[in-house]
């Protein structure tokens, strides 16, 4: 019997030539959880069933977070034919009694590997048991995998992720594909046709604006991630999202800190994965990840990441634009200083055109002279009038205002 299933994965191997990227995947951001940036590797079937019962009691599932995704630790050993299985201390009843579990919750599971020898924390990585690792996942109930980059010396990144997009297509079960790389070899160039997103950065960090030296790489915080996407959003789309990480809400930064990172991730049209403790996590921490109105913009169907449109360096304000489907558009002030800052904002002297997109039709071309929306304010609830009137507020320190943008009528030329 051994024999026989080396030589049937052998089988599967000679013909991925002919493997495509799964398609129909992921046609909005992907939405979810993640354990690593609270848990690391203290992870066991017991956190995670707690962790689906906590999603689904929070209102975090029908928000849209419907991934709950195992990070690195969770391995065992590999059996005599090759194939991977979970810690036993750790994942005592397996990995499909826990999937089974999890999709009982309405959700989706989502496990954690890696393209080299070894994955970060020391665990056993793909390379070499590409189409093993796939057939095992699908056995298991997998949904979701992100694939990251440890210990892949000689290894080709586009080569080593489209084995692993080759392994996935053949095993009979659609699992989304995250290309963890961190942007050192420009998956955006190559991304969309090996997975469905992929990392934009090194790791995130739970700071405004910081760098954390950790010798041979850095963690980043909120504003230098920000930064770092800039000229990336004309790859990004259905099916194929630019990933500048898993989110920090509800890990030790300010309420407002809190907000500006959402908001920004949700303009970004960045895949919105949890990586707080959903179990304890606080009243405000839901609020802003359950925002309904804020989600809507990440998750709008048109699929266009936004956009800077212009800035003020001397006081840190940044203003941001994103298209939506029907004409619409989101809008956002982001204060990066550490002041209140007044911001008057005339609509009608403002010609916000799509930079990257504004070919492709008139709706990248908010027209404001012309055209008049209605203005809703999506972290107070409320609206604002049109933008027939000047728009005059307070950004806070470390905060942003968020809007939507409906048009309702289109005017003639004086």
């Amino acid at each position: 019997m051994p024999r026989i299933v080396v030589f049937l994965c052998l089988l599967v191997l000679s013909i991925f030539a002919t493997a495509q990227k799964q398609e129909g995947l992921a046609l909005t951001p992907p939405m979810g959880w993640n354990s690593w940036n609270t848990f690391a590797c203290d992870i066991d079937e017991t956190l995670i069933k707690e962790t689906a019962d906590a999603l689904v009691d929070s209102g975090m599932r029908d928000a849209g977070y419907i991934y709950l995704n195992l990070d690195d630790c969770w391995h065992g050993e590999r059996d005599e034919n090759g194939f991977i299985h979970p810690d036993p201390e750790r994942f005592p009843s397996g990995m499909k009694a826990l999937a089974d579990y999890v999709h009982s919750k309405g959700l989706k599971f989502g496990i954690y590997s890696d393209a080299g020898d070894e994955t970060c924390a020391g665990r056993p990585g793909s390379n070499g048991y590409e189409f093993q690792d796939a057939l095992q996942y699908a056995r298991w109930g997998v949904d979701y995998l992100k694939y990251d980059w440890c210990k892949t010396e000689n290894l080709s990144a586009p080569g080593a992720y489209r084995t692993m997009r080759d392994a996935l297509s053949r095993v009979g079960r659609p699992v989304v594909l995250s290309i963890c790389e961190w942007g050192d070899n420009d998956p955006w160039l190559w991304g969309e046709e090996m997975g469905h997103l992929w990392r934009t950065t090194g790791d995130i960090i739970n700071c405004w604006d910081c760098e954390v030296d950790h010798g041979t790489w850095s963690s980043w915080g909120i504003l230098r991630i920000l930064d770092m996407q800039e000229g990336l959003r004309k790859y990004a789309g259905p099916g194929h999202w630019n990933d500048p990480d898993m989110m920090e809400v509800g890990n030790g930064m300010s309420e407002s800190e809190d907000r500006a990172h959402f908001s920004l991730w949700a303009m970004l049209s960045a895949p919105l994965i949890a990586g707080n403790d959903v179990r304890n996590m606080s009243k405000t921490t839901r609020e802003i990840l359950t925002n309904k109105d804020v989600i809507a913009i990440n998750q709008d169907a048109l699929g266009v990441q936004g956009f800077k449109y212009k800035e003020d360096l001397d006081r840190g304000l940044e203003y941001w634009f994103k298209p939506l489907a029907n004409k619409e558009w989101a809008m956002l002030v982001l204060n990066r200083s550490d002041e209140d800052q007044k911001i008057r904002f005339e609509f009608k002297k403002e010609d916000v055109i799509d930079p990257d997109f504004a070919d492709q039709g008139y709706g990248f071309n908010a027209n404001f002279s012309r055209a008049r929306y209605d203005i809703y304010d999506v972290w107070e609830k409320k609206e604002l009038g049109t933008t027939r009137r000047t728009l005059k507020t307070t950004v806070k320190a470390h905060d942003v205002v968020m809007y939507r943008l409906t048009k309702i009528t289109e005017e003639k030329p004086h």
